[in-house]
């Protein structure tokens, strides 16, 4: 399966305790903090929820 590279791009200051958790699920805890993930249904529908915080590079 395709992987993708998740990258930090804005703070979770003044996010939504929704927001902070997916990021937290994700595997993101600081800025420009870089994960690879399996690209699964569950990854990508987490990653679209905070699409406007990350960058997503498909590997």
């Amino acid at each position: 399966m395709a992987q993708v590279k998740v990258t930090q791009r804005k703070s979770v200051i003044d996010r939504s305790k929704r927001q902070k958790g997916t990021m937290q699920a994700l595997g993101l805890r600081k800025m420009n903090q870089s994960v690879t993930h399996e690209a699964t249904p569950q990854i990508l529908g987490m990653i679209a929820k905070v699409n406007h915080l990350v960058e997503v590079e498909h590997l």
